[in-house]
């Protein structure tokens, strides 16, 4: 992928695609190393199925017959000498406290290192796309601090649904707002 904002996006609609009600998106920058961690209360997987989805020939999907997005996220973050590890909890085995964390380190000075893109847009999507879900959103730049918690946007906004357009061109601007330099 040409931006690690896509490797959110297509880990993140998994854990849609797992049940989540909940996830939480974290980039942290420190010095020359990021550290993007993304964790769903979804199903969650057994432990056979998180060896296996590291493999680009293993997919849950019908609709084709390979799954890359997180083979692709591995190799952007080896391509710069990070990693990719991935903990779940299924629910069957852990009824109360079940789901899924995926995080990757990068080497930001690294040569090979993917730009990180448009998370402005890619939060829009996913709660357009998904607004009955709660997300979470931290991007620490060296101490500079982006976050969105749609929690305290229902708690303000009552019964207007997150994805009406209004309210999606809010969240844009208002993260937009805070990645401007002070």
């Amino acid at each position: 992928m040409k931006e690690l904002s896509l490797n959110v996006l297509d880990i993140a609609k998994n854990s849609v695609k797992a049940g989540a009600t909940l996830i939480d998106i974290s980039l942290v920058e420190v010095g020359s190393l990021l550290t993007m961690t993304i964790t769903d209360n979804g199903c969650g997987m057994k432990p056979e199925v998180v060896e296996t989805v590291m493999n680009p020939f293993y997919t849950t999907r019908t609709t084709r017959k390979v799954g890359m997005g997180v083979p692709l996220l591995m190799l952007a973050a080896e391509q710069t000498g990070g990693s990719v590890t991935i903990e779940s909890r299924h629910e069957e085995e852990h009824p109360e406290d079940h789901g899924t964390v995926v995080t990757a380190t990068f080497h930001t000075d690294h040569i090979d290192f993917t730009p990180i893109g448009d998370l402005v847009s890619t939060m829009e999507t996913l709660i357009m796309g998904s607004p009955e879900i709660d997300f979470t959103f931290v991007h620490d730049m060296n101490g500079h601090r982006v976050e969105l918690d749609t929690r305290q946007l229902r708690e303000v906004l009552g019964e207007v649904p997150l994805d009406s357009y209004e309210i999606i061109q809010w969240i844009g601007d208002f993260l937009r707002e805070q990645y401007q330099p002070n």
